[in-house]
């Protein structure tokens, strides 16, 4: 597992690296990805550092409502909200999970196949 200090998303909290905010509230950030899947793909990040989904929700202190907050503004933001759009979440390497920061992808902008593969 990535250290804190070497976090590449902990970074970008801090502006070490640069990224396009698209939303900001006191602990959240979101921004768009650098490789998007879709027109509209941003993601959203608890400010903390926690490693994965489960690692937020066992923090029990409201940050998961504030980032599940934040993807509904990002897509409101972005014009996809009535359209609709996919929140996801991966958690460990065997679902994809690349960054050890949790991290929501905000997709949309296109219509979304079922099952995602």
């Amino acid at each position: 597992m990535v250290s804190e200090a070497d976090c590449l998303f902990c970074k970008i909290t801090t502006g070490e690296i640069s990224a396009e905010i698209v939303h900001e509230t006191g602990r959240t950030l979101a921004f768009r990805d650098v490789n998007p899947q879709a027109p509209t793909h941003v993601l959203v990040i608890p400010k903390g550092h926690y490693p994965s989904a489960a690692a937020l929700a066992a923090a029990d202190d409201g940050l998961a409502d504030e980032v599940f907050t934040a993807a509904h503004a990002v897509a409101e933001r972005e014009g996809i909200a009535d359209s609709g759009y996919r929140l996801v979440f991966n958690t460990g390497p065997g679902a994809g999970q690349t960054v050890f920061h949790v991290h929501g992808h905000v997709l949309g902008g296109r219509g979304m196949a079922w099952p995602p593969g």
